[in-house]
């Protein structure tokens, strides 16, 4: 599981991000979603800019914003890549593509949740990221049913999130599926909501690498 990418979401502040940044995570989620608890505001925070390295793909989460204000964020942040976690289509996904932006579209399992539909966003799309669906998009700390990833057939990897958190090492240590690229872990790792435990994180970082 060395190769399996770590995504911290929902970070905020300054010290906080410094001390999950000793764990060398390999993406790093901004939530710019007002309802959020862990909304970071639109105005760019250069306290916050100033300790993440370029090594960290910085990440822009957003729901249902317009192509601009995304665009305006991502330039002003310097972000890497976005992640949508709204009704976003496809041609808002390629949008983003052409301005250089890596794309994570997430989307929200159930067992109802149709992974054919999925194929639509192929061509633009860099990452799917399965959630657990529930009322608020993102951030719910619940899981979904892992064993509904075995009905994803497309070639298109994946960030898995909802819910993880530092028990889940070995059921994750267990996950075979080819697309699986990435782990998002947010809410199960909080102290309050955007202030991570470090010392939890760490843990998990360096066992996940092992």
């Amino acid at each position: 599981m060395n190769d399996l990418k770590i995504k911290v979401c929902g970070m905020r502040e300054p010290d906080n991000i410094s001390g999950v940044l000793a764990a060398h995570p390999d993406y790093m989620g901004f939530i710019f979603y007002p309802k959020s608890k862990r909304f970071v505001g639109f105005e760019p925070l250069m306290d916050v800019l100033a300790v993440v390295p370029d090594s960290i793909k910085k990440v822009g989460v957003f729901v249902d914003e317009t192509p601009e204000r995304v665009l305006l964020v991502c330039t002003s942040w310097n972000f890497t890549a976005v992640q949508l976690h709204g009704n976003e289509s496809t041609e808002f996904c390629k949008q983003m593509q052409q301005a250089g932006l890596i794309v994570l579209k997430a989307f929200p399992v159930d067992e109802l949740f149709d992974f054919d539909a999925l194929e639509a966003y192929r061509e633009s799309c860099n990452f799917f990221l399965f959630d657990t669906k529930s009322q608020l998009p993102g951030g719910s700390g619940m899981k979904f049913n892992w064993q509904l990833l075995n009905n994803y057939q497309l070639d298109v990897p994946f960030f898995l999130s909802g819910g993880i958190g530092p028990d889940d090492l070995t059921v994750i240590r267990q996950l075979n599926h080819p697309q699986l690229f990435g782990i998002d872990i947010n809410s199960g790792f909080e102290i309050s909501p955007a202030l991570k435990d470090i010392e939890k994180v760490g843990k998990f970082i360096s066992k996940i690498r092992e």
